[in-house]
């Protein structure tokens, strides 16, 4: 099954707060884990080994210059049904507040699969994105927080720990129109 993955989240007032991701429980049943935690002293150490010159590293070092956090907890299962909706609800209810709003749904009946993406306002920034991605084997939360730039969001997909996201021939294009 295609993997389609992000959670990018919040912002509290006044400083950036991840989200609560309390999913150990999925850990010990899963065949394949991954939990990366980047704070913004670690982006920015990180920052500096990329290539100012080369215009996609460029882009990437602009972006992170405003993200306080990247943190994110994939799971991969050898068998459907190790996740639960309550899993699905603990992540959902954190998004639900004040500035949040969701941007995409997405729910196939015949895959068993859901992804969502919420944004975090405040004023005229997105101060968190959020994509929640679950399928019938698979469970995966990235939560982005602090100051983003949406024009440049999709550049960092392939770094950080981020699955490289490969748009279609012309689909970037549309996008940017």
């Amino acid at each position: 099954m295609r993997t389609i993955a992000l959670l990018l989240a919040a912002v509290g007032f006044g400083s950036a707060q991840p989200l609560k991701l309390n999913l150990d429980h999925l850990a010990a049943k899963a065949a394949d884990a991954v939990d990366i935690n980047l704070n913004g002293t670690m982006l920015q150490f990180a920052a500096k080994f990329l290539d100012g010159k080369d215009p996609d590293e460029a882009k990437v070092k602009k972006l992170i210059g405003g993200i306080e956090g990247i943190y994110i907890r994939s799971f991969q299962f050898k068998k459907d049904g190790e996740w639960a909706e309550s899993d699905l609800e603990g992540i959902r209810s954190q998004v639900k507040g004040p500035g949040w709003s969701r941007m995409v749904g997405f729910k196939s009946t015949t895959e068993g699969a859901n992804a969502e993406v919420y944004v975090r306002s405040d004023k005229d920034k997105i101060t968190g994105v959020a994509i929640v991605v679950a399928e019938p084997r698979e469970f995966t939360v990235v939560n982005l927080s602090g100051n983003i730039d949406m024009d440049s969001l999709a550049d960092l997909s392939g770094h950080f720990g981020m699955p490289k996201i490969e748009l279609p021939p012309g689909q970037r294009r549309r996008l940017e129109e």
